[in-house]
C-alpha cells in the first residue's frame, strides 16, 4: 500500500502531543464590550462581565458607536465597571462628530471617575460606508487624539492595528506609517483588529519590527459563532474570512450548543498556534457574550481565581 504525503502528515499530527496539554497559562488576557441598549441586553452584558472577571484581565474595553452614538452609555457603562468589579476598565473615544474641546471634556470626566486606559480610535463616521471628514474644530486623526489625551493627564492609551490593511489606507507603508504616528504621539499598544489565521497576525507583526516599531501589539481575537453576522464584520475593516471557516459552520444554524463548540476549537487552535509564535497576550472581542472567550482561555491554561457568578448563582438556584 503506498502512503500519501498528506496521510503522512496526519499521521504525525495523530501522534503529537495534544495541542493544548500542559500549557502553562503564561499569558495576559483582556476582553472587549459594547455598551447594552436595552434591560435584557444590560443582564447578558453584566453576566458576561461576572464571569470573565475572576480570569484576572489585564483590562477590559467598551466600545464607542459609530458618531459617537453611544457615548452617554459608554461613559455610564465604563464608570460601572469601574466602580462595582475589580477590572480595570477603559473606555474606547473616538474623533468622530465633535469639537476638540467635546472630547477633552469627555476625557476629564473618565479621568474623574478613575479611568487611566482610553482606546483611542479616528472612529466611524455616523453614515456607514461614508468617506471619513474631520470635525471642524475637531481632532483630525487618531494620532492627534492620543497627542491631545496625553496632553490632557497620563492615560495609558492603546489604539487600533490592521494586519490586513485599513480599507480607508492607500497601501500597507502607508498603514504601518499611520500606526507609527500613533504610536509615536505616545500611545502604549497597538491592538489589531480581528483576523482568522496565525499567518496574518505572525506577517504583520514582522512588517511592524521592520518599520522599527518596538511597542506591544496585541492579537485581537474574535471567535466565531455567527458566521453571517462575522462576514459583515470583516467586509468593514477588510479582513479576510478562510472559506474552510464557512464550510465548517455549514448546518450548524440550528443547533447553536454545536456551533458555539466548533466556534471555540477554532479560535483556540488559533491562539495556540499564535502562542507556539511567541504570543503571550490575547485581546477577546466577546460581542457581550462570555462563554466562548471564558472557554479559549481554560485551554489557554489560565485558570479563574474564585467561581464566577454566574456559576455561583446557578449553583444556589439548584
Amino acid at each position: 500500500m503506498t502512503i500519501s504525503i498528506n496521510q503522512l502528515e496526519e499521521a504525525r499530527r495523530a501522534l503529537e502531543a495534544p495541542l493544548f496539554a500542559d500549557v502553562a497559562g503564561d499569558v495576559e488576557v483582556s476582553f472587549e464590550f459594547f455598551p447594552p441598549k436595552t434591560d435584557k441586553m444590560e443582564e447578558t452584558l453584566w453576566e458576561a462581565v461576572k464571569t470573565l472577571e475572576p480570569l484576572g484581565p489585564r483590562f477590559v474595553s467598551v466600545t464607542y458607536g459609530a458618531g459617537g452614538s453611544t457615548r452617554e452609555r459608554t461613559h455610564a457603562t465604563v464608570a460601572r465597571i469601574q466602580r462595582e468589579t475589580s477590572l480595570a476598565a477603559a473606555a474606547h473615544l473616538t474623533c468622530v462628530e465633535a469639537t476638540k474641546e467635546e472630547i477633552d471634556e469627555v476625557a476629564e470626566a473618565y479621568w474623574a471617575a478613575g479611568i487611566r486606559h482610553i482606546v483611542a480610535l479616528r472612529g466611524d463616521p455616523p453614515v456607514a460606508g461614508a468617506k471619513f471628514v474631520s470635525h471642524p474644530g475637531g481632532y483630525e486623526n487618531a494620532a492627534a487624539l492620543v497627542a491631545g489625551l496625553k496632553r490632557l493627564h497620563p492615560f495609558e492609551v492603546s489604539v487600533a492595528a490592521y494586519p490586513e490593511c485599513h480599507p480607508d489606507s492607500r497601501s500597507v507603508d502607508v498603514d504601518l506609517d499611520n500606526l507609527k504616528r500613533k504610536l509615536d504621539a505616545g500611545a502604549n499598544r497597538g491592538i489589531t483588529q480581528f483576523f482568522f489565521s496565525p499567518e496574518a497576525y505572525f506577517r504583520f507583526r514582522d512588517r511592524v519590527a521592520a518599520a522599527g516599531i518596538t511597542a506591544e501589539i496585541v492579537p485581537g481575537i474574535l471567535p466565531v459563532s455567527n458566521v453571517a453576522q462575522t462576514r459583515k464584520f470583516a467586509a468593514m475593516c477588510n479582513a479576510e474570512i478562510p472559506d474552510w471557516m464557512g464550510r465548517l459552520f455549514e448546518g450548524l444554524d440550528d443547533h447553536p450548543a454545536a456551533r458555539q463548540l466548533v466556534a471555540a476549537t477554532v479560535a483556540a487552535e488559533m491562539c495556540r498556534k499564535l502562542y507556539a509564535g511567541g504570543v503571550r497576550s490575547f485581546h477577546f472581542y466577546t460581542l457581550n457574550r462570555a462563554e466562548l472567550s471564558f472557554a479559549i482561555c481554560h485551554l489557554l491554561g489560565i485558570r479563574a481565581k474564585t467561581a464566577p457568578t454566574s456559576v455561583i448563582a446557578a449553583s444556589a438556584a439548584a
